[in-house]
């Protein structure tokens, strides 16, 4: 089975926010609507029956002629619609918003399972169009499933909403000097401010405790008494919400490349150390191929570079195509392709470094268009609604400190363990200026039986995360691939354990009868 075309960027895009900072206390000024705390209601409350028992009305999904994402669905025989939800589950007898999904029905031929929703993480990572690509990597497994992509609420062709920033986020670091460390601060509260201005009545109803809400109006909606699930990143803290909420509605789940259920939000752990050593790894590939790439002969001298392009960004930001890229900005453009351990984004990372050291030295750089992609998304407007939604999220699931000197702190104490991504891991982030402060997380804690799945490299969702995953699901069972460096393994990996294991749970609803550990 060939691996999905699906890019491990998109998956680990809100992994890369803030580090291990205990949550602050809410302030009495910083409540929140009790909506919060209300206990999951389900199509039996009265007040939500008119949304569990609404008529889908599938359409066609292009909306114009430059739509290419749904001339694809339309093309393979996905339908779209919009499922009406409440804003607030706590008063659904007001304003109502719109969740976007598409359903690739099963083949009659293949006996049904029912309907599985698929999430790529973020959160509010654009899903509908993927639900194609899954059916082509899933083959006959995915062939008995009604395989739904659903835009989480506020995000993608739900409705949206856009803090109008003009200028990126999400990653971005906190630099190597107390200076840079206090522009971070100042773009923080500035991007704060402006989710404040622009979007306040929604703020407050981003979180993943109302998409877990907005998944079971969708399952009732269907008319499936269970709703199968794969999650990924981010989207694995969404499927555990589920399972706590709905347990007697949960289908089939798998949750691929796990966080910490325990630390939702930005403040998910400290895995600076785990991307350094993969800094360290890759070096290797750079050295072997410094003829075409000119980083080093040896991978300590290829690293030594990486830190002079760190150092050189922060003494003068470097002219890199039309941007200024400053050492807030350098780790950041890193970790994408260090993501996965494929000869592909290696390639791709010496190709960025490449540029980098070219503008260190004063001479043009000329970056790709990944880069230029990249570094658009840091210094540009492009991308701010999603990145609004986003950001929303995870401010809305987990509180965070709401002083600055607490970041500070934290930076300097594991500069020394990860100089160049401590920095990333501990940021400040516009949650510690958001315009409410959130209720500590609800917990994670059940018996609902599930698949969580993690590389043991993995420099996003690290290890422990998955394991702690799969603690707090005492119902589940774990498959590790081991040996390997990347964000997404089933269908990603093109591993034949990991993919034959998963597939035989999806297909029995069975799981394996004990934890696995895959070899690539």
């Amino acid at each position: 089975m060939n691996a999905i075309r699906w890019s491990t960027a998109v998956l680990a895009a809100g992994l890369t926010m803030a580090g291990v900072l205990a949550a602050a206390p809410a302030g009495h000024a910083a409540r929140i609507s009790a909506h919060r705390q209300a206990r999951p209601a389900g199509a039996a409350d009265p007040r939500l029956a008119r949304f569990y028992s609404q008529h889908v009305r599938w359409h066609r999904c292009q909306r114009g002629p430059h739509d290419s994402g749904g001339k694809m669905l339309d093309a393979a025989g996905a339908r779209c619609a919009g499922i009406m939800v409440p804003l607030d589950y706590a008063h659904p007898g007001r304003r109502t918003i719109t969740i976007a999904i598409s359903r690739l029905a099963a083949d009659p031929s293949a006996q049904k399972v029912g309907a599985m929703i698929i999430n790529l993480g973020g959160p509010a990572t654009p899903v509908l169009t993927d639900v194609v690509l899954a059916r082509q990597a899933m083959g006959a497994t995915g062939a008995r499933f009604d395989l739904i992509g659903m835009d989480e609420r506020f995000g993608g062709r739900s409705t949206h909403m856009n803090c109008h920033w003009n200028r990126g986020w999400l990653p971005r670091g906190a630099g190597r000097s107390r200076a840079s460390f206090t522009e971070m601060v100042h773009l923080s509260r500035n991007l704060a401010r402006r989710c404040g201005r622009f979007q306040r009545a929604m703020l407050p109803f981003a979180g993943t405790a109302n998409a877990a809400r907005d998944m079971d109006v969708i399952r009732g909606a269907l008319g499936e008494s269970k709703l199968s699930y794969l999650g990924y990143s981010y989207g694995t803290y969404l499927g555990a919400m589920y399972t706590q909420m709905f347990p007697g509605r949960a289908g089939r789940i798998v949750l691929d490349s796990a966080i910490n259920p325990a630390h939702p939000g930005v403040a998910k752990g400290s895995n600076g150390p785990q991307r350094e050593a993969a800094l360290h790894e890759w070096a290797k590939f750079a050295a072997m191929h410094d003829s075409q790439f000119h980083l080093g002969s040896t991978p300590s001298q290829v690293v030594a570079t990486v830190y002079r392009i760190y150092r050189a960004a922060a003494r003068h930001p470097l002219s890199v195509g039309p941007f200024r890229v400053d050492d807030t900005i350098v780790p950041a453009v890193l970790l994408d392709p260090l993501s996965d351990d494929s000869p592909a984004n290696a390639a791709e990372l010496a190709a960025t470094v490449a540029s980098l050291n070219r503008a260190a030295h004063g001479r043009p750089a000329r970056p790709d268009a990944t880069l230029l992609h990249a570094l658009a998304r840091q210094l540009t407007s492009a991308g701010s609604a999603q990145r609004s939604a986003q950001t929303a999220i995870m401010c809305d699931d987990a509180p965070v400190p709401r002083s600055p000197r607490a970041y500070w702190r934290a930076i300097q104490a594991h500069r020394a363990s990860a100089p160049l991504f401590s920095p990333v891991d501990q940021t400040i982030t516009p949650c510690a200026f958001w315009p409410f402060q959130p209720p500590p997380p609800p917990g994670i804690a059940n018996h609902v039986p599930a698949l969580v799945v993690n590389a043991s490299g993995d420099i996003n969702s690290i290890l422990s995360m998955g394991r702690a995953m799969h603690h707090a699901l005492a119902g589940s069972r774990m498959i590790t691939l081991q040996g390997v460096r990347t964000h997404g393994v089933y269908l990603f990996r093109g591993s034949a354990c990991v993919d034959g294991a998963v597939n035989a749970y999806l297909d029995t609803g069975v799981l394996p009868a004990h934890d696995m550990s895959c070899t690539a």
